[in-house]
């Protein structure tokens, strides 16, 4: 057991690493890696049980007990990046496909190695959880409604089609979680040292699908989308921390905001993508992967050396439960 949590802290810790070598390999010898489109939809859901495996009532208690903070970030989150999104589109005057796969990036619910980087940068931890769960509960309404209105006019959006599949491969997944932890807490804690390898094996395989399917597309556009999504991602981080600023939070829950607005669950983006929009449309989601995971680091180790007053509301030894998401 000892050395299976070495081997899955190891692949947390270097998953930017990971992603960039198998994307690489994917890219110049695809055909090994094609079948694996029809597993990207119950690799998500693997990833989102692992994610229901640590989800605890005191992940929720903050909504109900301090819930403007959340409320902002939440609202800034749905708001700032599918436009920043719209606007980067039309700025670039990316192809249909691609746009619209830069607003669905920006319509999705922000991952959770976000809380990994709050806590590295020093931020409120208990808000960032909280931003997390709250907006992927959100999601199912939330995603399909901006994607009908914002990527409409690019492609077709079957809102209730996107509701469904939501559900499916994140709502489901995450209760199944919580049910099996209420019924078995010592077998979930004694099993949570292998989650973190298969959630990233997961998200590894997952973007190895996709750049296999697309490696016409990602040499005529990979450039080009590569720009849209670090410009749309540091834009995140950028009017997060001012929209927090604006609002007169304390240091460490601006810098809680920031990460969350800024960081995206790119795997439920390659997913509903492939599903609903095609495999071009899921390369902003398949970039920004890799991109979220070497911009979160550097910003966090750079908050990470300026102090910040400590904030009462984090929990206790918060970090273990949620390493097991870091590649998302």
């Amino acid at each position: 057991m000892k050395l299976l949590e070495t081997i899955s802290n190891l692949a947390g810790k270097y998953f930017a690493f990971w992603v960039i070598g198998v994307a690489a390999v994917a890219y110049f010898i695809p055909e090994p890696f094609l079948f694996l489109n029809s597993y990207i939809t119950i690799l998500l859901g693997v990833v989102m049980f692992g994610m229901g495996l640590t989800l605890k009532p005191v992940d929720f208690k903050l909504v109900a007990s301090k819930p403007l903070p959340v409320i902002i970030g939440v609202l800034a989150q749905f708001l700032i990046m599918p436009l920043a999104a719209l606007a980067i589109a039309f700025a670039l005057n990316l192809p249909n496909e691609l746009a619209a796969g830069l607003v669905l990036l920006g319509s999705v619910p922000g991952g959770t190695a976000s809380n990994v980087m709050v806590y590295l940068a020093k931020g409120n931890l208990a808000l960032s959880v909280a931003m997390t769960s709250f907006s992927t509960l959100l999601a199912p309404v939330a995603t399909p409604l901006i994607l009908l209105a914002l990527a409409g006019q690019w492609l077709p959006v079957d809102p209730i089609s996107m509701f469904i599949s939501i559900v499916q491969v994140i709502i489901i997944p995450i209760t199944l979680g919580i049910i099996i932890r209420k019924l078995l807490p010592t077998v979930v804690d004694k099993s949570s040292s292998a989650i973190p390898l298969i959630s990233v094996v997961a998200i590894i395989v997952i973007v190895s699908a996709v750049v296999s399917a697309n490696v016409e597309s990602i040499a005529t556009s990979g450039l080009l989308i590569f720009s849209a999504v670090m410009i749309h991602n540091l834009t995140g981080l950028l009017l997060g921390y001012v929209t927090a600023l604006l609002m007169r939070l304390d240091e460490s829950k601006r810098r809680a905001i920031s990460i969350e607005v800024g960081m995206q669950n790119s795997g439920l983006g390659v997913t509903l993508a492939a599903a609903h929009f095609g495999p071009l449309a899921a390369l902003p989601s398949v970039i920004a992967a890799v991109w979220h995971n070497i911009s979160g680091p550097i910003l966090a180790t750079f908050w990470s050396k300026k102090p910040v007053d400590t904030e009462e509301d984090s929990p206790v030894n918060p970090i273990e439960p949620r390493v097991q998401n870091v590649g998302k």
